[in-house]
C-alpha cells in the first residue's frame, strides 16, 4: 500500500499495494577469497588451542557453511578475529553446557574502530523479542547513541544488519544477529545536478558502497522517498508486498538528525506486534536525509494479528515514534500491554499532569485572602509557599508512578480520549480497520460520568486519583489534535483553556496550544481571539535550571501573556506568548522548527499539504496566529513565515510571524527604524516637558548598551549627560559625562562598552569588563570580579534618570529595590523609564513610586515595537501575494516609495499613542493628587482599555456602517488605504480582524481623550463622531 507523504493513500484494493518480486534489495556480495581464509582460520584457530583440534574442523565449516552469516563480515573481518569469534562461540556453548541450560547460550562479539571508520556487533537474538538482558538489551540503542543520532552530511554512518539463517547450535533456537557499521564515503566534490527539474538525483549524493550494494529497484523506491521526505519536514513512508511471500518492506525517509533513537525503537514497535526483521538497512544520503528500511515477517505460530493487518498499524504508530522514540511507557509495554498510541497518550498526560495538577489547594487561596499581596513581603510569602507546593506535590516521578500503576485505567482514558478524536472520515473508512481501532470496539467506551465514577472506585488514594483526574480534564478539554496525522514531527493539541483555577489565573485565556515532542515541550497562549505576542526559548543551564523551568514554564508563559496583554492595549491583537523548553543539549533551531510545523497542523484545513486523514475538529472555526521574535527566535522568522507557505497557508503567511528581514520579506525591524526606542522617547521628552526640564542637564544611567537595539537607538535620540552604562560586557561610567561622540559611534556599529575608547574618559571615568579581574578604580576601590560587579552595577549609580534598555527580568525585586535609595532613605533617581520588559518587578516599582520617584513602567513605556509589528501584520492581510512581494519586499537591496511612507506612518503612529498615553497617566496622577502610583494608574488604563474592547467587540456599533468606515479610515495607515481603497480592505480583512481594529481604536482614542474616570455621556459625544470623514 502507497504512502503518500507518510500517509495512507486511502484505497483499500488489493492494486494499492506495491508488489515487488522476491529479490534482494540490495546485491549479496560473494567474497571470492571465503575459502581460502576459511583454511587460513582453521589454522589459527588450531594454534590458539583452546578448541580440541578434532572439533577444529567441524567448528569452522559450520560456522562458514550453516550459521547463515552474510559475505559481507568475512570480507570485512581479518583471519585472526574470524577465529576469535569461533572460538567465542565454541566457548559460549561450553558455558551453557555447563549450566544445562542452552537458553542461556550467549554471544556478545564487537569491534568499534578506534579511528571512527565504523563498527561491527554481533550477539545472539531470538526472532521477534526485544532482549531485555544479555547483548541484545543494549545493542541497538548504543548503534543509536554512537551512531545514528548525531548524523550530520559530513559525520554519519550507513548500517546494515541481517539476521543469520541457521541458528547458534543444534539445541539452541537462537540465531545470530549482524550489525555492520560503516562511516559514509560521499564524492568529494559533489557530482553537478543531473537534473532539469531541479529535483535531487539520488545518486548525486549517495555513498559510494550504497550505490555499489543497491538495485535499480531499491534506487528507484528511495529516489521517490526521497523527493517525498524534500518536500515535506515530517517523515514519509512507503510499504512493499514481496510477491509469494508473507514479507513486507517498511521504508522511511525523513530530515536526518531530526529524531533519535529512532532505530531503535522501531524494532521494539515492530516486535510489540509479533514481527521479527530479517534484514534492516540506514542510509545517509549527502543532502540531509536518512532513509530505513526494514523487511519484515511475521512470527511463526504468531498469535498476533496478520501481518496483512499489523503493519497497518506499524506504519501508523512508527510516526508517533518518529515524535517520541524514547517514550518510557512504551518503554515499559511488555508489562503495561501498551500499543503506542496508549503509550502515547500516556506521556501526553504525564506532561499535562506536570503542569495542571491543582497543587495550591484551598489552605493556599484561604491564606492569599488574608495576606495582602500589594505588600512586598506579603507578595514574597505567597510567592515562596507557591513555588514551595509546586516542587513538592506533584513531582514527575510520582506522576509517572501513578501512571504505571493504573495501566488499565489509563488504556479506558485512551480509548475515551480516542473515540472522540480518531477520524473517521471517508478517507480512512475505506481502509480495512487498523488494530487500533478494532482495540477501541473490543474495550467498551465509558461517558466521562462513568469512567470517573469507575476511577474514583478503583484508586482510593487521593493524590493518585487527582493524577488520574487530570487526565479526564485534559480529554474533556482538547478541541483539535494532530496525534492521529501520520506525517507529524511533533504532538500538538489545541485546548479550551476552562479548566484552569482562576485563583492561579484570574485572567481567563482565550487559547491555548501544548505542543510535546521528543527534546522538548512548549506552550502557546492567548487571551484574545485575535492576539499576538512573541515566541521564547526557555534555554537552561544545567539539570536542576531545567527541572525549575520544567515546573515554572506555564506559568511564566502566562505571566508574559499577561504583560504582553497589557502592553497592546490601544492595538487590535490582545496579548498572546509562546515557550519553548529544550531538553539539556538539545539543539533550539531544531526544537522550534518542531514547535512551528506541529502548531501549522491545526491551523491548515487537515486534507492540505499531504495530509490525508482529517483531524477531529471540535472547535469548529478558522484560527489565525500572529508570532514575533523573543528571546532565542529572532532569527528564526523568516523561516517560520515561508514553512507556513510551504504548508499551504497562502492567504496568512505573510503575517504568521513579525520580526521577518525587510529585504526578502518585507518585515519591519523593529531596531532599524528606532520603533520600541520611539515610544519610550515619548515618555522621556514628556516628563521634560511636564517638569520644565532641559535634556542636555539631565544626568542618566542606562542599562543595555549600544549594541542592543534600545540601547543604541537609546544613545541615538537622546542629548543627555549619561554617566553610566551598563551592557553585556561591563560597565562603563564617567561622572562628567561619557563622551557622546564615542557613545554615537559605538552604537552605530552596534559595538558593547568594551570597544570604548578609553582615552576619551576623564580622569575619574573607567571601563571594566567582565572578564576582567582586580581592577582599580580611580576613587581606589578594587573590583575583584568584573562579571559579579557587572551584575550589581545599576545599585551604584545615581542621577536624575534611569532608563533600562537590557537586562534580565526581575533585576529589581522585593528583596533588592531597597539598594536604590540611599542611607537616608533617599532614591538614587528621580525619574525611571522602564525600556526593558519586567526590569522591574511590580512590588519594587511600587515601593519606589513610595519614595516619590517619577516611574513609567514596561508595558506603556515600550509599547512602540508591538504597535510596528501590529501593523506589519495588517499590511500582511491587507495586500494580496503579489502585491506583498511587489511593495513590501525590496528590489535591489532597496524598499519601495509604498514602504518607505508606511514606514514614517508606522513612526507616526507609535509617537501618537505612547504621547496620547503618558498625558493619559499624568492628568490621572495629577486628578488624584498622587494618591494613586502611576504604576497601578498604568496597569488600571490597560485593564480599562483591555475590557472596553472586548465589550466594543462584541457590540452592535460596528455594525454601524459608517461608524466602521470613519474608524477605519483613521485605525489604518493612509498609505495603506491610498494604495488599496477603503472600500476593498474592508472586502480582504477578516472579520474577527475587523472588529479588534475598530475596537481597539475607538477604547483607545476614547480613554486617552476622556481619561480614566470618562462617562457613558462622555462615550456618547465621542461615539456620535465616529463616522466624520
Amino acid at each position: 500500500m502507497t504512502l503518500l507523504n507518510g500517509h495512507d493513500s486511502g484505497v483499500s484494493t488489493e492494486k494499492s499495494f506495491h508488489r515487488v518480486r522476491n529479490l534482494p534489495g540490495y546485491t549479496t556480495p560473494i567474497f571470492n577469497g571465503k575459502e581460502e581464509q576459511r583454511a587460513k582460520v582453521k589454522v589459527d584457530v588450531t594454534a590458539k588451542g583452546f578448541i580440541p583440534r578434532e572439533l577444529v574442523e567441524n567448528e569452522v565449516d559450520w560456522f562458514y557453511s550453516q550459521l547463515g552469516i552474510d559475505d559481507t563480515y568475512f570480507q570485512n573481518e581479518s583471519p585472526s578475529v574470524i577465529s576469535d569469534h569461533i572460538i567465542a562461540l565454541f566457548g559460549a556453548k561450553i558455558l551453557a553446557f555447563t549450566k544445562h541450560d542452552f537458553s542461556k547460550l550467549v554471544i556478545d562479539l564487537e569491534k568499534i574502530d578506534e579511528n571512527g571508520n565504523g563498527a561491527t556487533f554481533i550477539h545472539t537474538s531470538l526472532p521477534g523479542l526485544t532482549a531485555t538482558e544479555g547483548p541484545g538489551a543494549n545493542c541497538e540503542t548504543r548503534i543509536d547513541s554512537l551512531y545514528l543520532d548525531k548524523s550530520t552530511p559530513s559525520e554519519c554512518y550507513r548500517l546494515e544488519t541481517y539476521r543469520s539463517v541457521g541458528s547458534i547450535s543444534a539445541t539452541a533456537g537462537k540465531q545470530l544477529r549482524c550489525y555492520f557499521i560503516t562511516k559514509c564515503n560521499f564524492p568529494s566534490p559533489p557530482p553537478p545536478p543531473t537534473r532539469a527539474d531541479g529535483r535531487t538525483d539520488i545518486r548525486t549524493v549517495s555513498d559510494t558502497a550504497f550505490l555499489e550494494r543497491a538495485s535499480q529497484h531499491t534506487l528507484r523506491v528511495y529516489q521517490k522517498i526521497m523527493w517525498q521526505a524534500e518536500s515535506r519536514y515530517g517523515p514519509v513512508m512507503e510499504v512493499y508486498e514481496v510477491e509469494g511471500t508473507r514479507e513486507r518492506r517498511l521504508v522511511i525517509g525523513y530530515k536526518m538528525g531530526s529524531t533519535s533513537r529512532f532505530f531503535s525503537a522501531l524494532s521494539h514497535l515492530y516486535h510489540f506486534y509479533q514481527l521479527y526483521s530479517a534484514r534492516k538497512y540506514v542510509e545517509q544520503f549527502s543532502n540531509g536525509f536518512t532513509i530505513i528500511s526494514l523487511y519484515l515477517n511475521p512470527m511463526p505460530n504468531s498469535i498476533g494479528a496478520p501481518i496483512e493487518h499489523s503493519i497497518y498499524q506499524v506504519m501508523k504508530e512508527a510516526s508517533l515514534l518518529y515524535c517520541l522514540p524514547d517514550n518510557p511507557f512504551f518503554r515499559d509495554s511488555v508489562n503495561s500491554g501498551h500499543a503506542v498510541q496508549e503509550a502515547t497518550y500516556a506521556y501526553c498526560g504525564w506532561v499535562f499532569a506536570q503542569h495542571f495538577c491543582n497543587r495550591l489547594g484551598p489552605a493556599y487561596h484561604h491564606l492569599r485572602n488574608i495576606l495582602d499581596e500589594s505588600n512586598p513581603s506579603h507578595a514574597e510569602v505567597l510567592n515562596d509557599i507557591k513555588r514551595r507546593f509546586r516542587e513538592e506535590t506533584f513531582t514527575r516521578d510520582s506522576i509517572a508512578q501513578v501512571i504505571h500503576a493504573h495501566s488499565e485505567i489509563i488504556r479506558l482514558l485512551y480509548v475515551n480520549f480516542a473515540m472522540v478524536h480518531y477520524p473517521t472520515t471517508d478517507q480512512t473508512s475505506q481502509l480495512r480497520p487498523t488494530l487500533s481501532y478494532q482495540r477501541l470496539h473490543t474495550t467498551q467506551p465509558l461517558s466521562d460520568s462513568e469512567l470517573y465514577d469507575k476511577i474514583r472506585r478503583a484508586v482510593p488514594n487521593k493524590q493518585d486519583l487527582q493524577v488520574l483526574e487530570s487526565f479526564l480534564i485534559f480529554n474533556k478539554h482538547v478541541l483539535k489534535t494532530n496525534f492521529y496525522q501520520p506525517t507529524k514531527v511533533a504532538l500538538s493539541f489545541r485546548l479550551a483553556p476552562n479548566f484552569l483555577p482562576q485563583g492561579e489565573y484570574p485572567t481567563p485565556l482565550f487559547g491555548m496550544f501544548l505542543v510535546i515532542g521528543n527534546e522538548f515541550r512548549g506552550f502557546h497562549i492567548r487571551f484574545r481571539d485575535v492576539a499576538r505576542g512573541g515566541i521564547r526559548i526557555v534555554m537552561s543551564r544545567n539539570e536542576d535550571d531545567y527541572m525549575i523551568n520544567k515546573r515554572m514554564l506555564f506559568d511564566e508563559n502566562y505571566g508574559l501573556a499577561s504583560t504582553q496583554s497589557l502592553k497592546n492595549k490601544d492595538i487590535p491583537e490582545g496579548g498572546a506568548k509562546g515557550t519553548i523548553l529544550p531538553s539539556l543539549g538539545a539543539p533550539p533551531r531544531r526544537c522550534f522548527e518542531k514547535y512551528i510545523d506541529a502548531i501549522i497542523d491545526l491551523l491548515i484545513p487537515s486534507h492540505s499539504s499531504g495530509i490525508q486523514e482529517r483531524h477531529v475538529d471540535l472547535y469548529g472555526e478558522e484560527e489565525l496566529l500572529f508570532f514575533g521574535p523573543d528571546e532565542g527566535t529572532a532569527d528564526m522568522m523568516d523561516w517560520a513565515a515561508l514553512h507556513a507557505r510551504d504548508r499551504g497557508a497562502e492567504t496568512w503567511w505573510k503575517t504568521f510571524t513579525t520580526g521577518k528581514s525587510a529585504e526578502l520579506l518585507g518585515g519591519v525591524p523593529h531596531d532599524a527604524y528606532g520603533m520600541t526606542s520611539l515610544s519610550i522617547r515619548q515618555y522621556v521628552l514628556g516628563i521634560y516637558k511636564q517638569l520644565a526640564l532641559r535634556e542636555t542637564d539631565i544626568t542618566k544611567v542606562q542599562t543595555g548598551g549600544p549594541d542592543g537595539d534600545l540601547g543604541s537607538n537609546e544613545i541615538l535620540l537622546s542629548s543627555d549627560k549619561t554617566i553610566a552604562i551598563i551592557d553585556g560586557s561591563g560597565v562603563l561610567a564617567d561622572p562628567v559625562g561619557i563622551n557622546r561622540m564615542e557613545l554615537i559611534r559605538l552604537a552605530k556599529l552596534r559595538l558593547p562598552v568594551s570597544h570604548f575608547d578609553k582615552t576619551k574618559l576623564s580622569k575619574n571615568g573607567y571601563l571594566v569588563k567582565i572578564e576582567e579581574q582586580d581592577v582599580k578604580l580611580p576613587s581606589g576601590e578594587v573590583v575583584l570580579d568584573g562579571n559579579d560587579f557587572r551584575n550589581g552595577a545599576h545599585f551604584r549609580f545615581k542621577a536624575d534618570l534611569f532608563v533600562p534598555c537590557g537586562g534580565r527580568p526581575e533585576a529589581v525585586n522585593v528583596s533588592n529595590v531597597a539598594a536604590l535609595t540611599d542611607t537616608e532613605g533617599k532614591p538614587h533617581f528621580k525619574y525611571i523609564v522602564e525600556g526593558a520588559n519586567l526590569f522591574f518587578t511590580q512590588q519594587a516599582r511600587l515601593h519606589l513610586e513610595k519614595r516619590r520617584v517619577i516611574m513609567f513602567k514596561d508595558s506603556s513605556a515600550n509599547k512602540g515595537g508591538v504597535t510596528s509589528s501590529s501593523l506589519e501584520v495588517l499590511a500582511g492581510l491587507a495586500l494580496t501575494t503579489q502585491e506583498y512581494i511587489d511593495l513590501m519586499i525590496f528590489k535591489d537591496g532597496k524598499p519601495s516609495d509604498f514602504y518607505r511612507n508606511y514606514v514614517k506612518d508606522i513612526q507616526a503612529k507609535i509617537v501618537e499613542n505612547a504621547a496620547a498615553e503618558f498625558h493619559c497617566i499624568w492628568q490621572e496622577h495629577a486628578r488624584l493628587q498622587g494618591a494613586k502610583p502611576r504604576t497601578q494608574i498604568s496597569d488600571e488604563l490597560s485593564i480599562m482599555l483591555n475590557e472596553l474592547h472586548t465589550k466594543l467587540e462584541h457590540s452592535d456599533l460596528f455594525k454601524d456602517i459608517p461608524s466602521r468606515k470613519g474608524v477605519m479610515r483613521r485605525a489604518i495607515p493612509t498609505t495603506l488605504v491610498e494604495q488599496v481603497g477603503l472600500d476593498v480592505l474592508l472586502e480582504r480583512l477578516p472579520e474577527p480582524y475587523q472588529r479588534a481594529l475598530f475596537s481597539s481604536w475607538v477604547s483607545s482614542h476614547f480613554i486617552y481623550r476622556y481619561g480614566i474616570n470618562s462617562s457613558t455621556i462622555d462615550f456618547f459625544h465621542f461615539a456620535r463622531d465616529l463616522s466624520r470623514e
